[in-house]
């Protein structure tokens, strides 16, 4: 227990860093949502842009960490802003290809029904689309949440803060505590986004088979 000392004594100091972490993390999974999932939308509408849009989406997932840190660097320079943009193409490929898969995937015969009753196709994409594939879209974006938990870590290395800050602090001085301090409430904060998200999918389904069977 006398690695977790470190962790215990300076409880108050983790904790403003973990909220650090989870804004960055937070604020990057917004952005991602907020582009990744038009994205998937739109290829399914335009079957020849998923190519290029997978291509380039599964580029960034593969590209090192510290390289794309570093890329960016020179176009947007140290800090906050940094570490959000990257977090922002990492979780990008989970989110654009979960999307994609989970409406293309949505039953023909459902989706030939819906047309017959008249739905046009915007309507055909919110109303039966959408809700259908929702839980692929969230596992999705629980993938990516993940992610982006553990590469904001590595965010400090740029001056943006969080919880890696502990542990670069930690692997400098070669002291467990200190890499402790940022790695277990890194992990805990990946643990209870997903559980989180988790719950909001089930209350989502819930509601969702609510709805079909008041219908």
């Amino acid at each position: 227990m006398g690695e977790f000392a470190y962790l215990i004594d300076h409880r108050a100091e983790v904790l403003g860093y973990a909220l650090e972490h989870a804004v960055l993390v937070g604020t990057a999974m917004l952005l991602s949502v907020s582009i990744g999932f038009p994205l998937g939308v739109v290829m399914t509408r335009r079957e020849r842009l998923s190519r290029p849009i997978l291509g380039v989406a599964n580029i960034l997932q593969t590209m090192p960490s510290l390289a794309l840190f570093g890329f960016l660097i020179g176009l947007i320079g140290i800090g906050r802003p940094n570490a959000i943009v990257a977090l922002l193409l990492y979780s990008l490929l989970p989110i654009i290809r979960n999307t994609y898969t989970g409406i293309t995937h949505v039953d023909p015969a459902i989706r030939e029904a819906a047309i017959g009753l008249g739905m046009t196709d915007w309507q055909l994409l919110r109303r039966v689309e959408i809700p259908l594939a929702m839980g692929v879209i969230f596992a999705g974006i629980r993938v990516a949440t993940v992610i982006a938990v553990g590469l904001a870590t590595i965010a400090a290395a740029i001056g943006a803060g969080g919880l890696g800050t502990y542990i670069f602090r930690g692997i400098s001085m070669v002291d467990s505590g200190q890499i402790l301090a940022g790695a277990v409430p890194a992990a805990i904060m990946a643990l209870a986004a997903d559980f989180g998200l988790g719950r909001i999918e089930r209350r989502w389904s819930r509601y969702r088979l609510r709805g079909r069977s008041e219908a």
